[in-house]
């Protein structure tokens, strides 16, 4: 048995039929799913270990229970700018998307790249990977400088008119998080949303709106006075 065939059986082992509707009530797309629980999934990741290879067989299988797995054990100095091509079309669904960005793509060398590549493109979950990727890296990047993020503020702002759901809550999510770093970046994103805001499109207005409340939040304000 290969051991991507081992990981398999044991993500079946852990599936859960009966969590498929709940999961579908918040958009989460369950053909080809198995059920199990994140926790579980990340348990069965770190019992087996980092496999670059075993990571592409799982990801062929086209369970998305697998695809999360592949993220999680695939070896992020492995993986070429093809595979993440071919992983970014085989997403369908959004908690694949983020699980893959936030566990994965942000560790690749080619990330800052990708979302600018993707962002261009038509196809609504490639569109999404690029800022939830931008979102996961202003959590994960604590190297990049406040410039590096400001750098793609111009993307955020062209694609706040995308009103597709999947993107359009990227786009706030990218920008909340980028605007949580620190307060020099949360008084600059806070700008961008204002300006996002008065913008004619129903999309950019609920993003703008959307970021400014997270922004102006209690809670965020405590952070970052704290920081």
């Amino acid at each position: 048995m290969s051991l991507s065939t081992e990981i398999l059986e044991k993500l079946k082992s852990k599936s859960r039929s009966d969590r498929l509707e709940g999961m579908a009530r918040y958009g989460i797309k369950i053909d080809k799913r198995l059920g199990v629980s994140i926790p579980d999934v990340r348990k069965i990741a770190k019992d087996f270990g980092k496999n670059h290879e075993t990571a592409l067989d799982l990801w062929k299988t086209g369970y998305a229970d697998a695809k999360i797995t592949a993220a999680l054990i695939d070896e992020p100095g492995k993986v070429t700018e093809t595979q993440m091509e071919e992983w970014v079309m085989g997403i369908d669904s959004w908690d694949v998307c983020d699980q893959i960005c936030m566990n994965l793509f942000d560790k690749t060398t080619y990330a800052w790249k990708k979302i600018i590549d993707w962002s261009e493109r038509k196809e609504e979950f490639v569109k999404r990977t690029a800022f939830s990727l931008l979102a996961c890296l202003a959590c994960h990047d604590k190297h990049a400088d406040d410039n590096k993020f400001i750098e793609y503020f111009p993307l955020i702002k062209k694609n706040a008119s995308d009103d597709r759901n999947y993107v359009k809550k990227a786009v706030s999510w990218s920008l909340r998080h980028i605007g949580k770093r620190n307060l020099n970046l949360h008084k600059a994103a806070l700008k961008l949303a204002d300006e996002i805001k008065q913008s004619d499109s129903k999309s950019g207005k609920w993003i703008g709106s959307d970021v400014v409340r997270d922004l102006n939040s209690d809670s965020t304000l405590r952070r970052l006075k704290i920081k």
